[in-house]
């Protein structure tokens, strides 16, 4: 029997296509590993941080350290840490407050070195005159969250874990239906600052957990209130999507999570 070979051709775009497959699996394999490994934002990874999170942010009127953590979707214990604020974490309009761990924190909630007052403009820590805001001094939370609904309607709105901005679950009900607090703690946030939530309430259960409840008609509670399960602190208002309904989120130690996997 006479063995065929193919042409000398085929065989050169044979091995080139192999060189070439051969090549572009090693880029993949070394992209795998060292895809956004650079050693500028290193250490926001390791402290689980967006490289997208700008590096401060300056407190206006009505903020609340609380407020901001939110928006940035920060542990207010960390962003507390990073610019020396003790509790009851009170800041001054015009405060520069630094929302990036400083180098060498690697880890979250992790005692940092205080940062140190500079002269430079670009200092991320800077207080002005302004007297802050009246802060009543309270026994602190603490023990587990008796959970509840916080709103006898209907979900129609799931969790998603890989939503870009707000992660939580929707519950519909007839515009003005009652929003109850679904575990007893602090307000520590009420208003409209923060865009995309409507008015919101922010509640503080206890060091591990707050609760978030947007898209409200009205607003019950003021911030330093402390409230109990199952109390009502706003009237609902509508979504984008439909006339009635509450926007609700979990955070515990500053990680949205599934409120579904907490609630009765």
């Amino acid at each position: 029997m006479v063995e065929r070979h193919p042409p000398a051709g085929d065989r050169a775009r044979a091995v080139t296509l192999r060189l070439r497959l051969a090549l572009v699996s090693l880029l993949i394999a070394v992209a795998g590993c060292s895809e956004f490994d650079y050693a500028s934002d290193r250490h926001l990874r390791e402290a689980g941080i967006s490289a997208g999170t700008p590096a401060a942010h300056t407190v206006r009127e009505g903020d609340t350290l609380y407020q901001i953590a939110w928006a940035y979707g920060l542990d207010f214990r960390d962003v507390a840490r990073w610019n020396a604020i003790n509790d009851p974490y009170v800041i001054y309009p015009s405060q520069r407050l630094r929302l990036r761990p400083p180098q060498g924190t690697t880890a979250r909630n992790t005692v940092a070195r205080a940062p140190e007052a500079a002269s430079g403009s670009d200092d991320p820590v800077r207080r002005d005159s302004e007297e802050p805001r009246a802060v009543t001094p309270r026994e602190p939370l603490s023990g587990p969250v008796a959970w509840q609904w916080p709103s006898e309607g209907r979900l129609v709105r799931q969790y998603d874990p890989g939503a870009l901005g707000k992660r939580g679950i929707g519950i519909a009900a007839p515009p003005g239906s009652p929003v109850k607090a679904a575990g007893a703690g602090d307000v520590v946030y009420s208003g409209d600052g923060l865009p995309g939530y409507g008015n919101l309430v922010i509640i503080k259960h206890n060091e591990r957990f707050l609760t978030a409840y947007g898209y409200n008609r009205e607003l019950l509670v003021g911030e330093g209130d402390r409230v109990r399960a199952g109390q009502t602190i706003a009237r609902m208002g509508a979504s984008g999507q439909r006339a009635g309904e509450l926007h609700f989120e979990v955070r515990e130690r500053g990680e949205p999570v599934n409120p579904v996997s907490y609630l009765p």
